[in-house]
């Protein structure tokens, strides 16, 4: 693996990780809480708990391989934390500006976006039709989103 190689492993990684898990965390505690504090805070704990536990399954996926230089094995590791903390942080801005159910759907729009792009690019480098890797990973999403909202409202009609 070359450093590039790296890179692109704990970048598209680390997106598509604090694409799904925010989006997920988000809708799910929106649905239970119905709290802005509530769902920032979550969004602040997946941002460092999520990233260093991704970063570490990556670190310990490339290490057991054993095709990887300690070198290439550090990047993805560290590319997989920097591209997981910073982006699960993004979402953090429409909670700041929106009220919580406009900046939940604005949430949603920008990470299904930011994964059609990811999809797209990913794709084109793999010379294949990037529809049909768009249309899987929009399928997971969407379906990680509605099961957390679907949770998200049974924690919530149990413990009221």
């Amino acid at each position: 693996m070359k450093d590039s190689s790296s890179i692109l492993t704990g970048l598209s990684f680390g997106l598509t990780s604090g694409i799904i898990t925010t989006l997920g965390l988000m809708v799910g505690l929106n649905a239970s809480t119905q709290s802005k504090s509530v769902v920032i805070g979550g969004i602040l704990t997946i941002a460092i708990a999520d990233a260093f536990s991704d970063a570490l399954g990556i670190h310990i996926s490339e290490e057991s391989e054993r095709k990887h230089t300690a070198k290439e094995i550090w990047i993805s590791t560290i590319v997989t934390f920097l591209s997981k903390f910073i982006f699960a942080l993004t979402f953090i801005v429409p909670v700041l500006f929106f009220n919580l159910s406009s900046s939940i759907i604005v949430s949603i729009i920008w990470g299904l976006t930011c994964l059609c792009i990811l999809s797209f690019f990913i794709s084109r480098k793999e010379k294949a039709s990037p529809w049909n890797s768009i249309f899987e990973h929009l399928l997971i999403a969407l379906i990680v989103i509605i099961i957390t909202n679907f949770v998200g409202q049974k924690i919530s009609s149990a413990f009221k």
